[in-house]
């Protein structure tokens, strides 16, 4: 067989997926929202903990805790970005 026939191949079994694949694309936006959440509840807690033991550390703290989160929701976003391509595609 040529490889063209193997490409069409392929895509005629990728057509007959495509409800497992809109369905694991929803799955994965679900897990990447609650892996955000309880990322960032981790940081929020680990960042209040800090702050009761070292209150004259307050500032530093928070901006360690603001970047972290940020880069949470980064990974997340970026990941429901791709399950809303799989879907949408």
């Amino acid at each position: 067989m040529s490889t063209f026939s193997v490409i069409l191949l392929a895509a005629g079994d990728a057509l007959q997926n495509v409800p497992f694949a809109k369905l694991g694309a929803g799955i994965g936006a679900g897990l990447a929202a609650v892996g955000a959440g309880l990322g960032i509840s981790g940081i929020g807690r680990g960042a209040l903990e800090a702050i009761a033991r070292q209150p004259e550390a307050i500032n530093d703290i928070r901006s360690n805790m603001i970047l972290l989160a940020a880069l949470v929701e980064g990974v997340a976003f970026f990941s429901i970005v791709v399950c809303l391509l799989i879907l949408f595609m």
